[in-house]
């Protein structure tokens, strides 16, 4: 890793591309902390921590931006929800389908339809906030010196939010486009990476200054990070784990070329659904709970949730385990079409051996997949729930819980996919500028 960024910055074109990555990432976390005039500064101090609820991704994503009540407060999560839900939606209504098997025609018009859906996304997801400050009194209604009412605030306010959600994807599409990677991709990183040094320094300003919570243990520390390495090497493991499966194409002689009579192989990974499923099962029990802390809806049946379906409970545990298998064969069952891989081996004159092309293809292939998928599942759903146990047992003193927070399952496992992406679009870059030169 380390020797490929070398390699990029002795490259113009590449280094190039790399600085402007870095440039607009700084626009990016310079949103996150400008507050927005006619909210209190951090609004949400107290209620985003270790409880393990969307508010808490939200809040990690962002890098602190929902805590501080800042311009990019939103941050990129509608794109997120958007481009899942229409992702997941080509496979249930056809005309999507259809969109998607149109090449880059296609694709444009479904991230389209993904924009206006981010915007429709990011109004809601607005609205819920700006009802969250106004049962917290977080509104202030003296704006740039002058007494205005409130639903005037409320409305400036939510302007801001709206556009500072879509000013993120513009920034991360921008990326895309002249930078290097997955524009999205790297705002979450850098997002959670600037949630976990802001964790990590104030841990270390606690305990070095004497004050309240500086009682922790240095042992206690010194295990969080043990862990903390293990369980990204675990990660790393099983992200680039695969089962490659070998098809040999049989010669073709036509007119005087030769064709085929090569070996190749099919690539399943075992955690092709990436963090999805957690996201998803993640969302699903804490929507809810949101829902009801949002509109102060404090009656039975909130603290029934909280009881049973609280984070950290045994039944929730158990329905996150089971969520997260759900999720992930219904995710490899969308990536991964087996009959489809199949009919293209047999159509190329290819084969796997010992098995007939067709339909014996294809079952093997789909026995295959759903066995890794079953493997990844599990991995996921371990990755999820013991890590945040063992963590929650070591720090258990409030002031150390945002460390916990930030090293979440979830976040390193997008730390992990980003930086490995990241990592084979630099080679990827480098690669092209050799061939070119070679070329030339």
């Amino acid at each position: 890793m380390f020797q490929t960024l070398v390699n990029a910055f002795k490259n113009k074109d590449v280094r190039k591309k790399i600085l402007i990555t870095l440039a607009l990432m700084f626009v990016y976390r310079l949103g996150c902390w400008l507050p927005i005039p006619g909210i209190a500064g951090e609004t949400y101090t107290g209620s985003v921590g270790n409880s393990g609820n969307i508010l808490d991704l939200l809040g990690m994503i962002t890098g602190g931006a929902l805590q501080n009540g800042a311009f990019l407060a939103i941050g990129i999560s509608p794109y997120i929800n958007a481009s899942i839900i229409i992702q997941l939606l080509t496979v249930a209504i056809p005309p999507l389908e259809r969109l998607s098997k149109q090449g880059d025609e296609g694709r444009k018009k479904l991230n389209k339809i993904t924009r206006y859906f981010t915007l429709v996304l990011a109004v809601a997801q607005a609205a819920g906030i700006l009802v969250s400050f106004v049962n917290s009194d977080s509104i202030s209604t003296g704006l740039f010196g002058v007494a205005l009412p409130e639903w005037l605030v409320c409305m400036f306010v939510g302007i801001i939010l709206v556009s500072g959600s879509m000013f993120t994807m513009w920034l991360g599409e921008r990326i895309t486009e002249i930078g290097v990677g997955n524009g999205i991709s790297l705002l979450i990183f850098v997002g959670i990476l600037s949630t976990a040094g802001i964790s990590i320094v104030s841990v270390f300003t606690i305990w070095f200054s004497g004050s309240a919570g500086a009682d922790m243990a240095p042992w206690a520390l010194l295990a969080f990070a043990l862990l903390v390495i293990l369980i990204f090497a675990f990660i790393v493991f099983v992200d680039l784990a695969e089962r490659k499966i070998p098809v040999h194409y049989a010669k073709q002689i036509k007119g005087r070329k030769q064709y085929g009579g090569q070996t190749t192989y099919i690539p399943i990974k075992v955690n092709a659904s990436g963090v999805l499923p957690i996201i998803f099962a993640t969302a699903i029990l804490s929507f809810p709970q949101l829902i009801m802390s949002l509109f102060n809806m404090d009656n039975a049946f909130y603290t029934w949730w909280q009881k049973w379906l609280g984070t950290g409970q045994p039944i929730y545990i158990v329905v996150m385990g089971l969520l997260i298998l759900f999720f992930s064969f219904f995710y490899a069952q969308i990536q991964f079409n087996a009959e489809e891989v199949a009919r293209n081996i047999q159509q190329y004159g290819g084969n796997i051996t010992g098995l007939r092309p067709g339909k014996m293809t294809s079952e093997y292939l789909n026995r295959v997949n759903k066995r890794l998928t079953l493997f990844g599942a599990i991995f996921l759903a371990i990755i999820a729930i013991v890590p945040s146990l063992i963590f929650s047992f070591v720090f258990q003193n409030s002031e150390a819980a945002s460390l916990v927070n930030a090293f979440s399952a979830t976040g390193m496992l997008i730390v992990v996919s980003v930086a490995i992406e990241f990592q084979k679009q630099l080679e990827s870059q480098l690669m092209m500028k050799q061939y070119r030169g070679f070329l030339k």
